[in-house]
């Protein structure tokens, strides 16, 4: 990426911030008007079908509801039969036909069910795949025409953040609406007070702090008949090259709100991690990824933000994020925290969909995402890291994956091993 475009997505991160900071207020109050589509239905496919899949078109379908609109889930797809399938049962005995109609023929499976999905007439995407698919299955629906709703993170390398980078500005110029699942920017309690940062509650910010410290995630065992790639797409959140790694699918959301009180991303990282405790015991040979990383980011004004992540049992455990500044300090979010947020991000989609507004959070999706690999590897590499440098320089770590027959980027080592980053070794780009 060149100069120009880096500084291009700084200024769309800073346009994008104040277009929907305050989105979230508009609560039920939608219009009835029709469509993009041109229709009162608008109609829905699911892409991966996961718990967090599930739990996406609930929350849309709920939204739905509660605003008095009209929407209807007609396709779901994964890469694996059974989930697939079972997503599809469990919506046809929760749900009517006017809300979910789901015939076998529009249950797709397979790492390329998610064009098929696309394709079958529908106007919107909830796509809940893991990350390292995601930029190849949004630039798929965008360039199909679809809104789409996508949860966090949007990507995991830089080659990905260019891909999802690009479809935004598409989004733009056909006017299609895109949201993101960082939905702390959704939520009252949040928004009331990161305003009141802006208007000076604290005086200038002069560093900030931010965590999610936790106990241990699932592992998922292999089954046997699985071949390699279906055993890492099964046990995504365990490689780099399909989660990012916890400081990108989960930590994003702290980074996120850091950014949301800067008005933008970091320039450079330093940090130290390690994988201490997650692949000990019967647990060796399952994964790759970290299981603690520390980073100190720097945005351009000089201004530092402490990055904490853990994912540890029976250790201190903090959920949070702070900004100091010159007259005090803020948890970033107060008071009563409205509606759920995980509705409400769907109810502000939908009703900039029917509106016909613009609105396209996949810009700070990919800048906050972007920050989290920028700490990866900052934290892998054990070196300074340059947000331009890297967005430039680093390699890709997720080929475009669309048959069980591909090979995965990663295989274990001849001490059956899957390759962790060694600080001092492992080259951020």
């Amino acid at each position: 990426m060149n100069e120009k475009l880096t500084s291009a997505s700084r200024r769309s991160f800073l346009k994008s911030s104040a277009i929907l900071g305050g989105a979230a207020m508009t609560g039920l109050n939608l219009s009835r008007a029709v469509h993009a589509a041109g229709s009162d239905v608008i109609k829905v496919c699911l892409v991966g079908c996961g718990g967090r899949g599930n739990g996406a078109v609930s929350d849309n379908l709920k939204a739905a509801q509660e605003a008095g609109l009209k929407v209807q889930v007609v396709a779901v797809s994964d890469a694996f039969e059974a989930r697939a399938k079972g997503t599809a049962e469990s919506l046809r005995k929760e749900f009517k036909s006017d809300v979910v109609d789901l015939p076998d023929d529009r249950v797709f499976v397979g790492l390329d069910a998610y064009k098929k999905a696309i394709d079958c007439g529908v106007d919107m995407m909830i796509n809940a795949s893991p990350p390292g698919f995601r930029p190849y299955q949004y630039k798929y629906a965008i360039e199909a025409g679809k809104h789409v709703f996508m949860e966090k993170p949007v990507c995991v390398d830089a080659p990905g953040y260019r891909m999802v980078m690009a479809a935004n500005k598409l989004a733009d110029e056909r006017g299609l609406k895109v949201g993101v699942g960082l939905q702390r920017h959704h939520q009252a309690s949040y928004i009331r007070e990161i305003a009141a940062i802006k208007e000076g509650k604290i005086g200038d910010i002069t560093f900030l702090r931010c965590y999610w410290n936790g106990g241990a995630i699932w592992i998922r065992n292999r089954d046997p008949d699985m071949n390699e790639l279906q055993y890492q797409v099964h046990n995504w959140y365990h490689f780099t090259w399909l989660s990012g790694d916890n400081i990108v699918e989960q930590h994003v959301h702290n980074l996120d709100v850091c950014n949301w009180v800067m008005d933008d991303h970091p320039v450079e990282a330093n940090g130290m991690g390690g994988c201490e405790m997650r692949y000990r015991g019967g647990n060796r040979g399952v994964g790759q990824i970290f299981d603690h990383h520390f980073v100190e980011f720097t945005y351009a004004n000089g201004v530092k933000m402490f990055s904490q992540c853990r994912q540890i049992n029976n250790c201190w455990n903090n959920v949070s994020e702070a900004a100091h500044g010159t007259k005090g300090s803020s948890g970033c979010s107060s008071g009563p925290g409205g509606t759920n947020p995980y509705v409400q991000e769907h109810i502000d989609l939908l009703n900039a969909i029917v509106k016909n507004e613009k609105y396209n959070e996949g810009y700070y999706g990919a800048n906050s995402t972007f920050t989290a690999i920028l700490g990866r590897l900052a934290t892998y590499s054990g070196q300074v890291v340059k947000w331009d440098d890297a967005i430039q320089g680093m390699p890709a770590l997720a080929p475009e994956i669309t048959s069980w027959d591909q090979d995965p980027p990663v295989t274990k080592n001849e001490d059956g091993d899957y390759p962790i980053a060694q600080p001092g070794v492992y080259k951020p780009y």
